[in-house]
């Protein structure tokens, strides 16, 4: 039976009077257009058209990841414009603005050098730069990954009208935290000079933890986004979540207290805490921990891997439930 819907174009490399999709049918089909092609029609990549079953059509990994580059080299201005829009938003309505990524990262130091700095009776002088380095990268990895979850249905207005494609809305908002991370990371030099930390050569370590921290961030935000769109509740339970990570980071307690415990597996396994024990190696004048920076590595590429697949495997039903 012949059926007419109303679709997208896809995008996908091939000839003009076809298209492959899995919109609403979520399978594989293709069609010839039976409805010509307007101004508007054209302007919105927006047209009817007859769609047939057809076999499936595979794409090898090779075609994927170049369609993949294609395509984001194709959209990369609205890449930039996702990503002024999102920090704009960020401090909409702020006297302050974009000073607060400065701001708030001190502040909390503070306040939990103060709390903590107390309660543990710590009197190293360079312990309110241990807690801002582990703060600063724990921040950015928690908004990115909650502005990722819901950036999908944040967009939806903009999915039902035009073709863009969908993997540009978690990638922008993981770069726009990314923007602001980077720009509260300048809160450091001052704190440091202050409390006397001193330049070395090993602070060429910094940059591998500032790529570790975007990969692992852009992976788990690509999985949350995919879930979210299904599973509403996944914002509360992200929230709970990011919570337990809080507290397996050592940001402001030292890691031995938990190896006294037993309990150091949790820091070894946790990826996160990995990529700031980078961080602050560098920031500290210490060689990196190899095992380490490999853990996070590789399971920010696996979880890249898995959020990608999830995604594109997905993508298509989104708009049934967005």
């Amino acid at each position: 039976m012949v059926m007419q819907q109303y679709i997208r174009d896809s995008g996908h490399s091939i000839s003009r009077d076809k298209i492959i999709t899995n919109t609403f049918l979520k399978k594989v089909r293709f069609g010839v257009p039976f409805f010509g092609e307007n101004k508007v029609a054209r302007f919105l990549k927006i047209v009817y058209y007859d769609l047939q079953p057809c076999e499936k059509i595979k794409l090898n990994i090779g075609d994927a990841m170049k369609e993949y580059v294609n395509t984001f080299m194709r959209y990369r201005f609205l890449l930039g414009e996702l990503v002024k829009k999102g920090i704009k938003l960020k401090y909409r309505r702020s006297y302050l603005g974009i000073i607060w990524s400065l701001l708030e990262p001190l502040l909390t130091m503070i306040v939990l050098t103060i709390v903590f700095g107390t309660l543990f009776g710590n009197k190293d002088r360079t312990f309110p730069v241990y807690i801002l380095t582990g703060r600063l990268l724990y921040t950015f990895y928690s908004s990115a990954t909650k502005a990722a979850l819901k950036s999908v249905r944040a967009n939806s207005a903009m999915i039902k009208k035009v073709y863009v494609p969908k993997y540009l809305y978690p990638l922008s908002s993981v770069l726009f935290n990314y923007v602001i991370f980077l720009i509260s990371l300048i809160v450091l030099v001052p704190v440091g000079a202050v409390l006397g930390v001193e330049p070395t050569l090993y602070m060429l370590q910094i940059p591998i933890a500032l790529i570790l921290v975007f990969l692992l961030s852009y992976g788990c935000g690509m999985i949350l986004a995919t879930i979210g769109v299904f599973f509403r509740d996944m914002e509360y339970l992200w929230s709970v979540a990011l919570m337990l990570i809080m507290y397996t980071c050592a940001i402001f307690y030292y890691p031995s207290r938990l190896l006294k415990s037993g309990f150091s597996w949790i820091l070894k396994y946790n990826p996160l805490y990995c990529t700031i024990d980078v961080f602050r190696s560098g920031m500290f004048g210490e060689p990196m921990n190899l095992h380490y920076a490999a853990y996070a590595l590789v399971f920010s590429l696996v979880t890249i891997a898995i959020g990608m697949f999830c995604f594109k495997k997905k993508q298509d039903e989104f708009i049934l439930y967005i």
